[in-house]
């Protein structure tokens, strides 16, 4: 929204001043022509020798003429031309009054342009303006076009998808579900530059015919309340209310039979033991993008680069002109019909075993954000307040989860009326105090559990209501010097941002 503050103050009022020039240049423009006409009247037309000489070229012809009657008619002439040049005389004077009307009308319109914006903006701190705006020239608040880029990736996806769908349809591969655009850059507030940014879409996977998915709490992990593994399970397919008859049953066919007329089932492709191996789906999924890029029709457009990643599938396109756009791709497992999901991506500090699976709350925060741009004023600055705080949070140690968690409770907290543009600042110093209170008390709710505000459109697993909220600064009541630390590059970091101009 500063971009929108940058524009009431400086650039209309410079537009509606070349409005202005426009039309006093036409104005002098026309003067000198008119001035040119007169000149040439007053030369040509009422110069006492010129005339001297028309009169004697006049009697002239008609001593020549046979026809008597010509002198007259060159003396009718003589007075249309005289007629003539009166009326344009008079015409001349009427476009000068009317260029001089509409000259006058713009300069009042501009007045009672500046008189209103004046009334408006008296609503509006001037120092928080140009706060804003000094803001928007330190930190480049201005947020990159990240919806057209993000279509090209889901239609690029959406294509890959559909191509799987013809490739796999025999096998026993996961079946590959529509994507789900996640992460800042799909929520419409990306910390980074344009041209780092990442499109993340997460790739819902459903079990194959003959296959079922189960979900097990992960005990070997560090934080078994966010990781699971997924166990994959036979299922007969010989019985039922509609039986496949174009494949044989795992369970009720011998191994033998299997082996010479059915390829292999998923057990004995893409896991590891019985659970759903990440790094194995990964790499499956990698080798599929390289052998069908050349059956894309973005191919043509883009070349493309499979990036080094052992749990997610990374591209980077790039256009003849030399721009990158980057897709991460990444495997998840929905629990049950909520908003929660698997995801085979681990976090940068927790790296489990390739069959462990993290739960990820991405897909629900897109779906609040969504919810909250629905209902939001048409100018909110929320997105720009966490682009803006993100920024100023740069080198605090602060993760960008964290600062996201904080602008969603305060989302719930202060009525979306209150994050107009015009309160940026206001809530920019909401969402920093709320963070170092969080920080002093070495606490902040995980956004998703034990909530009382959730919208309704949210969908979370029952478990998820009355339990206990994850605390997402447990690091540092475990660490106090941690603590010391944070709240010290926090102080710094505020002070700079109040006072480093």
């Amino acid at each position: 929204m500063v971009s929108n503050m940058l524009h009431y103050s400086g650039r209309p009022m410079s537009m509606q001043s070349d409005g202005i020039q426009k039309r006093v240049k036409m104005l002098i423009l026309f003067l000198l022509w008119l001035v040119q006409c007169l000149r040439h009247f007053i030369n040509v037309y009422l110069d006492e020798d010129l005339n001297q000489q028309r009169t004697e070229m006049m009697q002239e012809l008609a001593h020549r003429t046979v026809e008597q009657n010509v002198g007259s008619w060159g003396a009718v002439l003589w007075t249309a031309v005289q007629q003539c040049l009166f009326w344009a005389l008079a015409v001349s004077l009427m476009v000068l009054l009317a260029l001089y009307w509409w000259l006058r009308e713009g300069v009042r319109e501009v007045d009672n342009r500046r008189d209103s914006e004046s009334e408006e903006s008296e609503e509006e701190n001037p120092a928080e303006r140009n706060m804003i705006w000094l803001f928007s020239r330190r930190f480049q608040l201005s947020v990159p076009k990240l919806a057209s880029r993000r279509r090209v990736v889901q239609e690029l996806l959406s294509d890959l998808l559909r191509v799987s769908h013809n490739l796999f349809s025999d096998s026993f591969f996961p079946v590959l579900e529509p994507v789900i655009g996640v992460g800042s850059a799909c929520e419409g507030w990306s910390p980074h530059k344009e041209e780092d940014v990442v499109y993340c879409m997460f790739v819902p996977l459903k079990p194959p015919r003959g296959h079922a998915f189960h979900l097990e709490q992960d005990s070997t992990g560090e934080m078994p309340q966010t990781t699971m593994r997924v166990r994959v399970e036979l299922v007969c397919t010989c019985t039922g209310d509609q039986p496949d008859q174009n494949m044989l049953c795992f369970l009720h066919h011998s191994e033998q039979e299997l082996k010479r007329n059915q390829v292999a089932s998923l057990l004995h492709t893409l896991c590891t033991g019985p659970y759903l191996d990440g790094e194995k789906i990964a790499l499956w999924f990698q080798t599929f993008v390289i052998s069908a890029w050349s059956m894309m029709p973005q191919s043509r457009r883009y070349s493309m680069k499979v990036l080094p990643s052992c749990r997610s599938c990374k591209m980077k396109l790039m256009k003849a002109s030399g721009r990158s756009l980057f897709v991460e791709t990444v495997f998840s497992v929905q629990q049950g019909d909520s908003d929660i999901f698997l995801s085979s991506q681990p976090t940068e500090a927790q790296i489990p075993p390739s069959t462990t699976w993290l739960e990820s709350y991405a897909v629900a925060e897109a779906k609040f954000f969504r919810h909250v741009a629905m209902h939001a004023p048409p100018r909110s600055c929320h997105l720009k307040c966490l682009r803006l705080c993100a920024r100023i949070l740069e080198g605090s140690g602060l993760s960008i989860y964290a600062l996201k968690t904080t602008v969603m409770h305060l989302l719930t907290l202060i009525p979306l009326s209150e994050w107009q543009h015009k309160y940026l600042l206001m809530r920019v110093d909401d969402t920093m105090r709320y963070l170092r209170c969080c920080l002093e008390e070495k606490h902040l709710k995980h956004f998703f559990f034990d909530n009382e505000d959730m919208p309704r459109e949210i969908s979370l697993p029952p478990a998820f209501q009355g339990a206990q909220p994850l605390n997402l600064f447990q690091h540092l009541a475990q660490d106090p010097a941690a603590q010391t630390e944070a709240l010290k590059k926090f102080d710094d970091l505020q002070y700079h941002f109040y006072f480093g101009f």
